[in-house]
């Protein structure tokens, strides 16, 4: 974990300490803002934005990490949660919305943040919300955008699919007038080939008859 490229040096110097203290972050960014939790109680600032502490109430699900090259979702409860985070999942459009979950250290005994690392990053799929006596828990579902390597793509290299990606480039405007295009290419006894120029001199090669400026 030490050697992950990318990683915080700030972490790797918290590897080596005798005590740990650790959190977990979530941010779930839908259009009209971000709902964004730790594991913590008191609000935590991270990247200078606020997290609101969920304490216990915040579970998340494992993300799977191996080294084959594979999509593994996760799932993200909250209970109890206050009417701002209510109204974000009964009004707000939430699939293939951005989530990231972070893992990171905080100084002991203080609530500063020493760094962090993104365990998770992904798109939110599906979200339910169920009521117990104790109150709501809303569930969310994220997969991994490695899952797109398994949905095929619509896209084609042809001057259609390039204007829809890229509008205005004209890079493919002739590929459908190549389909059918036939290109003589060392061929022998096919004939001349002009150069172009009236004082083209002509020589023969191999039976076959060039002009050459």
């Amino acid at each position: 974990m030490a050697t992950r490229p990318g990683l915080d040096p700030s972490i790797i110097n918290r590897l080596g300490a005798d005590h740990q203290e650790i959190f977990l972050a979530v941010k779930a960014e839908f259009d009209s803002g971000s709902i964004r939790l730790w594991t913590g109680i008191e609000d935590l600032t991270i990247s200078s934005e606020e997290y609101l502490g969920a304490g216990s109430l915040l579970t998340i699900s494992s993300p799977l990490e191996d080294t084959e090259v594979t999509s593994s979702g996760v799932q993200i409860s909250v209970s109890g949660m206050n009417e701002t985070v209510l109204s974000y999942a009964l009004s707000e459009t939430y699939q293939n919305r951005p989530l990231t979950i972070f893992v990171g250290y905080l100084s002991g005994g203080t609530s500063d943040v020493v760094g962090t690392m993104t365990v998770f990053k992904g798109r939110m799929t599906a979200l339910a919300i169920s009521d117990d006596p104790d109150g709501s828990t809303i569930t969310i579902d994220a997969e991994n955008r490695l899952i797109d390597l398994k949905r095929p793509s619509n896209l084609r290299y042809t001057k259609e699919s390039q204007e829809f990606l890229h509008s205005g480039d004209k890079g493919f405007d002739y590929i459908q007038s190549l389909q059918d295009k036939e290109i003589l290419w060392g061929r022998t006894g096919w004939g001349k080939v002009t150069g172009g120029g009236n004082n083209a001199d002509e020589h023969q090669d191999n039976g076959v008859d060039y002009d050459t400026r």
